[in-house]
This record gives C-alpha cells, sequence and structure tokens, in this order.
C-alpha cells in the first residue's frame, strides 16, 4: 500500500472497511449497519432547549440539564414548568454550558447532586465539577469542588461525563481542548491529551469531595496531577459501567473519522493524538500510526463519525434479548448504536434511527431505555418493543 492510499483510505470507508481491503493489524471502522427491528419511540417531555443530560432519583423523578444553564425536574411524566433555583452560572457558549448531572449514591440520605458545567469567559474557561443539596426546587449550599487547573479559550471539548464506581470513587472525563490553531504552552492544546501535567485530554477520579483519590496511578510522579485515572482522550462523553464484571466503557469523539468505544483500565494510555484513525478536518492524517506498543486499542472504531454522545450499559428486563449490551448515542446521524457484547468482545451492531440528534441514553428506574434529543426544542423519549 502506497502512503497515499494509506492516508485516504479512511476517507474512502464511508461503509465498513472489509469493503475496501483491510490494512493489516488495523481495526475495521464501522460505518452504517442495520436497522434494529421491533421497537418505536414515544414522546415523553417536548420543549427542552438543548437537553444534555438526564439522572433519576430514588423517588423514580429524573433531572435534566438544559445546556443554556437550567436545570428541570421531571416527575411522573411532567415536567415542573419552573427550572430549579441556585444553579452555577454557565459559559454558555458553543460546545460549552450546563453538561452532566449525577446524584450522589446515597442520594436519599443526604440529598446531594453534582453538576459539570463550562465556567469562565470565552477567552478563559475551564470544566467544573460543583455539588450541592436538592432541597425541594432549589439548590442549596453549592460549592465548587472541582476546576480543571488551567484555563482555555474558546467552546470545545469540555468532555464533561460524570461515572459512580462501586468504591463511591467518581470518574469524570475532560476533552483536549479543542483543534488546532488553539494552543497551550507553545503547542496545539490537543498534545497536553498525553502531558501528564494537566487535565487535558483525562479521565480524573475523585474522592466524593472533589480530592484525589490516594492510589490514582500516577499520584506519586513528580510534575503530574494526582486526580488522573487514564489519558490520551480526545473528548468523552459517554461513560458507562457494567455492574456484574464492573467493567468500565466510554465513548469519544474523533476528529473526522475515528470514533472510538473504549474499555478504560486504570493507568493506560488511550494513544489521542499520537496514535489515531481520525483525519483532520480540512483532510490529512492526525497521526501516522494507528497503534503503537503500550497504547490502548479501540474497543470499536466509527468512520464515518457518528458523533458519540450518551452511553447506557443495559441490565434491565423490558428488552431481554438486549440485555447486556451498549447502547451509544449518536449526535451526527440522529440515531442510537445498539452495541453487541459478548463479555469484552463486540459481536455485532444495529442502529435505531430517531431522526434527531441524539445527546444522552440512559436506563431508568423502570427498566426503559430514555434518549434526550439535542434540538433548541429538544424531546425526552422512551424506547418501547412491539409487546410494549
Amino acid at each position: 500500500m502506497t502512503p497515499r492510499l494509506a492516508m485516504l483510505l479512511p476517507l474512502l470507508c464511508w461503509i465498513p472497511l472489509a469493503h475496501c481491503g483491510p490494512v493489516p493489524g488495523a481495526i475495521e471502522p464501522t460505518g452504517d449497519v442495520p436497522e434494529a427491528s421491533g421497537w418505536r419511540a414515544e414522546v415523553i417531555v417536548s420543549g427542552l432547549e438543548h437537553p444534555w443530560s438526564i439522572a433519576w432519583l430514588p423517588d423514580g423523578s429524573a433531572l435534566i440539564t438544559e445546556r443554556p444553564g437550567q436545570l428541570r425536574l421531571l416527575r411522573d411524566g411532567v415536567l415542573d414548568p419552573k427550572p430549579i433555583s441556585g444553579v452555577p452560572r454557565v459559559l454558555a457558549q458553543g460546545q460549552g454550558g450546563l453538561l452532566d448531572v449525577l446524584p450522589h449514591p446515597d442520594f436519599a440520605a443526604n440529598r446531594l447532586i453534582y453538576l459539570i458545567y463550562a465556567a469562565g469567559t470565552q477567552d478563559a474557561n475551564r470544566t467544573t465539577l460543583a455539588r450541592a443539596r436538592l432541597d425541594g426546587s432549589r439548590l442549596e449550599n453549592l460549592e465548587v469542588i472541582f476546576q480543571n487547573a488551567d484555563a482555555k479559550s474558546g467552546g470545545q471539548h469540555f468532555g464533561s461525563r460524570l461515572l459512580w464506581l462501586p468504591d463511591k470513587s467518581l470518574l469524570m472525563s475532560i476533552g483536549d481542548g479543542g483543534n488546532p490553531p488553539l494552543a497551550f504552552d507553545g503547542g496545539n492544546i490537543r498534545d497536553q491529551a498525553q502531558r501528564l501535567g494537566t487535565h487535558f485530554g483525562k479521565i480524573l477520579r475523585l474522592r466524593e469531595d472533589g480530592r484525589p483519590v490516594p492510589r490514582n496511578p500516577f499520584s506519586q510522579q513528580r510534575g503530574t496531577r494526582p486526580e488522573i485515572y487514564t489519558y490520551g482522550h480526545r473528548n468523552i462523553q459517554g461513560l458507562a459501567l457494567d455492574p456484574v464484571s464492573g467493567r468500565v466503557w466510554a465513548t469519544e469523539h474523533g476528529s473526522r473519522g475515528g470514533d472510538e468505544l473504549n474499555r478504560i483500565e486504570v493507568g493506560r494510555n488511550y494513544g489521542w493524538p499520537l496514535v489515531t484513525y481520525s483525519m483532520e478536518y480540512w483532510g490529512s492524517r492526525i497521526a501516522d500510526e494507528t497503534s503503537r506498543p503500550g497504547i490502548a486499542e479501540p474497543t470499536v472504531v466509527w468512520t464515518p463519525s457518528k458523533a458519540p454522545s450518551g452511553l447506557a450499559f443495559y441490565t434491565g428486563d423490558r428488552y431481554p434479548q438486549w440485555q447486556g449490551d451498549l447502547f451509544s448515542g449518536a449526535l451526527k446521524f440522529g440515531q442510537i448504536r445498539r452495541i453487541d457484547l459478548d463479555g469484552m468482545r463486540v459481536v455485532g451492531e444495529q442502529k435505531l434511527t430517531i431522526g434527531q440528534r441524539v445527546r444522552d441514553v440512559r436506563q431508568g428506574p423502570d427498566g426503559y431505555l430514555y434518549v434526550l434529543t439535542d434540538e433548541p426544542s429538544g424531546a425526552l423519549l422512551r424506547i418501547l418493543t412491539e409487546e410494549g
């Protein structure tokens, strides 16, 4: 294969790579996939303003974030017309705003919720984590418990997913900061994903009060950020836990092609931007390599990019045929991808075409899958099967 053909291959493969001829040692990118059958979507709530995340509370009610800065309460399928008060001021520009929301594992006792948002100005902003006590329709005692140590400019790549681990430590994703020509410390800001002295392009592991977990993998190395759990990420917007095996899965945006599903393992380097299947938006390859010893291999690569959003590991009984599978939102194609898992191995993939940008996918306490569509007038949908 000539260098020129190798460079163009990801552009040519708008169908699975097997149709184009695989590169030895490469992962075959997923293109289009078959449509799942026997399901339909019903609208639960409409008129949401760019909703970003939904999280259920122990009483069956739910919190929904709207990116411009509103936190909404859903109870018995009805959206409270008045937003929850006491929400912090956010930078609602570009991809920034009020992003993920997650209740504390002991919410029934302490009423604590956690919010990630973009804070600051267009010229100096940070991914920020706050917690507060939910008292009826108001947040009380809000405190910022973590911020990216470094400010960046622009409105790109905040990351911003949260996930509790069984030991009640908290995973938090932070994006690489943005695309060239956005700079930091004399180079492209995305290069910070490989540098352990910053939080850009990382998954962090925190205590419930925002401090680093003491046994994080790089905490004893001089010049590193003690919160870092994994590194070499571009922009993770999906995190999910398999509660039986304890495996953590993540989806992250590539640039042009090269979106990834990864199994997250403590201390691993996931390659960005040194090792990637992505292309620059203007056409050239970002990296000369798609794999390298010591760098974690993605489980799935999506080319063309589907723009992965929320991620759910399904454990309910409403769809028995889908138990143990992952469901990944797709902003670009207005769909959900069902990723058929056999343990750690992907054995198939289907799409559930929603027809609007899918921002979040979550399993509700009733065992149904719920979907948020990211539109100026977005909606909360519930996935039903032919049996109901």
